[in-house]
């Protein structure tokens, strides 16, 4: 398993985790989530490109992580997400420019 999944997996756990300790917070989290990133006017991809881009300007890796995984899960090519990353990076200046280095780690562990 490579440092992206354990990533990931370490969020899910901890998910879990509060899940038991805060369960009501959790599952009004839970559903707000999936109601943003239900099919609407815009697809799952896009709305998960979205997420890596917003990801990326927030600089937070495990973000980047999950949301690189559901992206091409979704659909999204690597050179769509590169994109998404560049346009973030526009967005973030300088310090969001060094997590494109998460989104390669992401790409090359999820497409592996």
């Amino acid at each position: 398993m490579g440092e992206m999944q354990d990533s990931v997996d370490s969020v899910m756990q901890m998910m879990g985790e509060l899940s038991k300790q805060q369960p009501q917070t959790m599952r009004y989290f839970k559903a707000f989530m999936g109601e943003v990133l239900k099919e609407g006017v815009l697809d799952t991809k896009t709305k998960e490109l979205v997420a890596v881009g917003t990801a990326i300007t927030a600089r937070c890796k495990y973000c980047i992580a999950i949301h690189v995984e559901k992206a091409l899960k979704a659909g999204a090519t690597k050179q769509e997400i590169l994109e998404t990353a560049a346009v973030a990076i526009l967005m973030g200046g300088g310090p969001a420019m060094t997590y494109i280095v998460e989104v390669k780690k992401a790409l090359d562990e999820f497409l592996s």
